[in-house]
């Protein structure tokens, strides 16, 4: 079997990235093994997905927002940030830009559901599900790749849009900076007594963060991180456990939690590649760079990947040039270098010094917040970047 673009992965960013080469007359294959029913009809897994105005362009480009339904969009009017009883709380409203609106969440699998959608409903690419990419070797003029139901692909150029883990990475011979936080993340959407009033809350508290994201009407996603070796048995005690441990922390900003879902528990570790590229051989979404969720960036960046590789191809297309050309996916690779690279190292600067809980630590957290509370075009600039479009 042979094809001009073959995409390993057919999560969001696999997907995103088909219905962006729709037109371009390009022969495209996606390989998942998973099954195409797990991608028409996604389980929840609690995570809610914080949805920039850049991203949404995206979306609403390629005929996926209209297909989230109404009750699974919200908006993200402010976030707070606060570290523990510090008076000092960093705020960050759409206001200051006379935006209705910093972004929006949406969950996860409402996402995938509306990709797949989108994706089924124009075509243009043939889905091989159930089925795992194996070895992958050069030939003349592109790559092929085993699978594990005896069939090869050959193409031109091949694209890793697996996970953060990638093994074709590996295979193409691109290390990748990992940094294992050595915590992890509880996800469980709750009901609530107070309003939320579309604010988001990113509360850092001994040894523990919590935060908030509203969703439709008195519900939030409420995400605990904390220690590994202390998540787990906090998971054993079931999602009211979760939601004691979150009101108490939280003292009543929400008033009583309601567990109206079941908790979810994700281990933190940050992957920045090496390089974006290789010989016909390209890296979009969390298999170039996977976020640590604090900045809620990683999605957004995510899409943003398959943005940038998808217009190098397109305009390879319409100039009549080999669409791997070195300095096609060199030139992406800037892009997407220039989009993430200052972020994931402050974002992780961020994650590691507040899960910090030495003086030292405490000391610097402190005057942060009263740094970046007494200076607003620090603010602003946040915000600037929250609320741009295309």
């Amino acid at each position: 079997m042979s094809c001009d673009v073959m995409i390993v992965g057919a999560g969001p960013v696999g997907l995103a990235f088909a219905r962006s080469l729709a037109g371009s007359g390009l022969e495209i294959v996606i390989v998942e093994q998973a099954e195409q029913d797990a991608l028409k009809n996604p389980a929840p897994d609690g995570r809610a997905i914080a949805l920039n105005h850049r991203s949404m362009a995206i979306l609403e480009r390629l005929d996926v927002a209209e297909r989230i339904a109404p009750d699974h969009r919200s908006f993200l009017r402010k976030a707070e940030v606060l570290d523990g009883a510090s008076p000092f709380t960093l705020v960050f409203d759409a206001a200051a830009r006379n935006a209705d609106t910093l972004g929006w969440l949406v969950p996860n699998h409402a996402i995938r559901r509306a990709l797949y959608d989108s994706f089924v409903h124009h075509g243009g690419a043939r889905l091989l599900t159930g089925v795992k990419a194996g070895a992958a070797r050069r030939v003349p003029g592109g790559m092929a790749v085993s699978l594990s139901d005896g069939r090869v692909v050959e193409a031109r150029l091949l694209v890793a849009a697996d996970t953060r883990f990638s093994a074709l990475r590996r295979q193409m011979g691109i290390s990748a900076f990992m940094h294992d936080f050595g915590r992890s993340m509880i996800v469980c959407d709750m009901a609530h007594e107070a309003e939320h009033g579309d604010t988001a809350l990113e509360g850092f508290f001994h040894g523990v963060t919590i935060a908030t994201l509203p969703l439709t009407g008195r519900r939030s996603s409420i995400v605990v991180t904390l220690p590994s070796h202390e998540a787990d048995p906090l998971m054993a005690g079931g999602p009211d456990a979760i939601a004691a441990m979150a009101e108490r922390e939280l003292r009543g900003r929400l008033g009583r939690l309601t567990p109206v879902a079941p908790p979810h528990l994700y281990p933190l570790v940050a992957v920045y590649a090496h390089a974006f590229h290789a010989e016909r051989f390209a890296l979009i979404g969390d298999a170039a760079v996977g976020m640590h969720p604090v900045t809620a960036h990683g999605f957004n960046f995510g899409l943003v990947s398959q943005h940038l590789l998808a217009g190098e191809v397109c305009k390879a297309v319409q100039d009549n040039e080999d669409i791997a050309a070195p300095q096609r996916l060199a030139r992406y690779a800037r892009a997407h270098r220039l989009e993430t690279f200052p972020l994931f190292h402050a974002t992780n600067g961020i994650a590691s010094l507040y899960a910090n809980e030495t003086a030292p630590a405490r000391f610097l957290r402190t005057a942060g917040l009263r740094l970046a509370h007494a200076l607003p075009p620090v603010r602003d600039l946040v915000v600037a970047r929250l609320t741009a479009g295309m």
